[in-house]
């Protein structure tokens, strides 16, 4: 496990839109995240995870 997964796992927890945006770049995964952060903070912070996660 490098160095930017790892960052990337503490945005999940944290920021998720930022995570998904820094793995994948703005686009449907990104809008989906903003989103899912937007209703509620848990599922997209489980999004988040799942997207870094499989990278």
């Amino acid at each position: 496990m490098d160095s930017t997964k790892i960052v990337n796992i503490f945005l999940a927890i944290f920021l998720p839109p930022v995570a998904v945006f820094s793995a994948r770049g703005f686009g449907t995964e990104c809008i989906l995240s903003i989103i899912l952060t937007i209703c509620a903070w848990f599922p997209g912070m489980l999004y988040a995870l799942y997207v870094v996660l499989t990278d």
